[in-house]
């Protein structure tokens, strides 16, 4: 009898326990209504750390001669996201390209082909693995030869092209490249300054 009472109590007991597991068990899945905002939270703080935030580039594209600057352009633009933005100004100057015949009147036609001469300057972001944010730019300075005007093989055109890519700092100027002119002591600098918008 008392081996009975004393097996009833063991099973009870173990009935007891495995209820009050379940329970808790079950208390903690529904009364944790945090668990989905958590996950949203997380998951805004993943889609942030990937977004691209808006810039502004001030770029100076500089002479130099005898360690001193005596030209400086400078151009201003407005970057956001991977998409690339371009900054362009210049001529198109026309350029003999076949020889010319008479028409039917007598007239002489000749045709053309234009080349533009000018300032063309393009930039474009790209998040690295880690977060790091890079930006890439190039820039392509180009104009007339005026020393002979007189040339039998039509405007000559000197042109300059720098490339690079950097990791954004802010607040500084940063040496994107030089190049040395051939034709004179003069060297040519292309420096961007990157302020973040917000």
């Amino acid at each position: 009898m008392r081996r009975s009472i004393l097996w009833m109590a063991v099973i009870m007991t173990a009935f007891l326990f495995s209820g009050t597991t379940t329970l808790a068990t079950g208390q903690e899945k529904t009364n944790n209504p945090s668990d989905g905002k958590a996950t949203e939270q997380s998951k805004a703080d993943a889609d942030d750390s990937k977004a691209i935030y808006p810039y502004r580039l001030d770029f100076s594209f500089a002479e130099v001669e005898d360690g001193k600057r005596i030209n400086t352009r400078h151009y201003i633009m407005d970057l956001a996201g991977e998409q690339g933005q371009e900054i362009k100004i210049g001529t198109r100057v026309p350029v003999v390209s076949g020889g010319s015949t008479i028409g039917m009147h007598g007239e002489m036609n000749t045709q053309y082909q234009y080349i533009d001469v000018g300032t063309n300057i393009g930039a474009h972001l790209n998040r690295l693995f880690g977060g790091d944010v890079q930006l890439r730019v190039n820039c392509e300075v180009s104009n007339m030869d005026t020393t002979d005007p007189a040339s039998k093989l039509g405007p000559i055109i000197r042109q300059i092209k720098i490339e690079g890519s950097t990791l954004l700092a802010f607040g500084k100027p940063i040496l994107i490249g030089s190049a040395d002119d051939p034709n004179s002591k003069r060297q040519f600098q292309l420096e961007v300054t990157v302020t973040k918008l917000r």
